[in-house]
């Protein structure tokens, strides 16, 4: 029977030992991996939530879609078209699944129930606080395309109502882009992103996997029966370069990364098990996938409002993991433990998301093209599929007190490394494509 031990020496935290919002470091530095007996309860039981499998599979996908929805028609076009398309997320969904596995077996083993609080616990103070940087700059970029997103698609359908052209400089005040995002992000995700909860998220996210694959089905109905007046472009067949293959990847981890969103979501389960988790992110894959592949056309204005759910809804998910980051980064600054009184908790919690929601509906406002904060972020995205999971599993394999190692031990450090080893490939490759391609052109 292997035990794990995550980084028990308790001097490397500094002067507080915990690392963020429901975080408990280091709170059972040995854990032993064997199931757990039915009469047994672990210290973190208790704290165990009440999302069933199927609203955690609403929230892993919900958590996958959003701005990825929009951009993948262009991610198939750069990869060569949908038979290279679909062969490449075929390949990634592999380690994309395999990461969200690897992050519940740590979050497990760590006793911790958020995404960087899991790096911390099992990599060390140095890849924790790396993780923690690119948490909160991703996280914060993707809600501004989320923002972004939202006032795209309301241009088109107050266009389609107005029966005006897409754009029109003139109408009356209440259609202006600025008035209309800012009206809904107060109005709608303003209120879904004070909770303190992430699982309460189930609910919404029903909502927009459903208007999801009404999306979907629209377009492909499109597709068969297209209007008259429609007259198809040219379908790319193969991709232009190996190079254009790659650049094809940070939208797909984009698309896919809901890995920052995952440990919460495990933690929020009724069954947070392993094996079961398994199921929900294969489950989960699937979903993504289907509806990605099946919006590769243009998307028809009456699709759209659900397009605008699926966003609404995406964006809470995506600031409670960057809250989290900045809850713990303060309260390791000050100090302060996290059992502390409730009052002061939920005064900061409302601080906090007032100042981050402000920011990012400031910034989408005067930033109009979405491609360029993607190009920015998308490598970020390989990061949390990619090299920080990796990382974790070499970890959690060095860290097991066995003096023989099997087959499978080095089978699983190898696979560690092929992952830190792909993922520092992309995000080097996209950032630097990023920064002299689009931002410097």
């Amino acid at each position: 029977m292997a035990q794990v031990c995550i980084n028990s020496d308790y001097s490397e935290w500094g002067s507080s030992t915990d690392a963020g919002e429901r975080a408990r470091l280091l709170q059972s530095p040995c854990v032993d991996m064997a199931p757990k007996s039915e009469g047994a309860v672990s210290p973190g039981d208790s704290d165990r939530g009440t999302t069933s499998t199927l609203g955690a599979i609403c929230i892993v996908v919900n958590a996958c879609l959003g701005a990825g929805l929009l951009n993948f028609p262009a991610a198939f076009s750069t990869a060569g078209g949908v038979a290279a398309g679909i062969a490449l997320q075929m390949g990634m969904l592999v380690f994309i699944i395999s990461g969200l596995v690897i992050l519940a077996y740590c979050s497990q083993a760590s006793n911790e129930r958020t995404y960087q609080e899991v790096v911390w616990a099992v990599c060390g103070k140095l890849t924790g606080v790396l993780c923690e940087v690119a948490i909160a700059v991703y996280t914060f970029g993707t809600c501004i395309a989320f923002l972004i997103i939202i006032g795209d698609q309301q241009d088109k359908i107050i266009a389609v109502m107005a029966k005006e052209p897409e754009g029109a400089s003139s109408g009356p005040w209440y259609t202006d882009r600025k008035f209309t995002i800012s009206l809904t992000a107060f109005l709608f995700i303003l209120p879904l992103s004070i909770p303190r909860e992430i699982g309460f998220q189930k609910y919404a996210s029903f909502l927009s996997v459903v208007g999801t694959w009404y999306v979907t089905a629209i377009i492909i109905i499109k597709y068969i029966w297209p209007d008259k007046e429609m007259v198809p472009g040219d379908i790319l067949t193969r991709p232009a370069s190996w190079m254009a293959v790659f650049n094809a990847m940070p939208t797909i981890c984009f698309g896919f990364q809901c890995h920052v969103s995952s440990v919460p979501v495990f933690n929020s389960m009724r069954q947070s098990e392993v094996k079961t988790w398994g199921g929900v992110v294969t489950a989960a894959m699937v979903i993504a996938l289907a509806v990605y592949m099946g919006t590769e056309d243009v998307a028809v204005a009456v699709a759209r409002a659900f397009i605008i759910l699926s966003v609404l809804t995406s964006y809470p998910i995506l600031h409670f993991c960057g809250r989290a980051v900045v809850e713990g980064l303060w309260l390791r600054y000050k100090g302060m433990p996290v059992e502390e009184d409730v009052g002061r908790e939920r005064r900061r919690r409302v601080l906090q998301t007032l100042v981050w929601f402000l920011l990012t509906l400031l910034l989408a406002l005067f930033i109009p093209d979405i491609g360029k904060v993607i190009s920015v972020i998308g490598g970020l995205a390989a990061c949390f599929i990619f090299v920080f999971p990796g990382l974790c599993l070499i970890q959690a394999k060095l860290s097991e007190m066995e003096e023989v190692k099997p087959a499978s031990w080095w089978a699983l450090v190898s696979y560690g490394v092929l992952l830190v080893t792909l993922g520092a490939f992309i995000f080097g490759q996209t950032t630097a494509n990023a920064i002299f391609v689009d931002l410097l052109a």
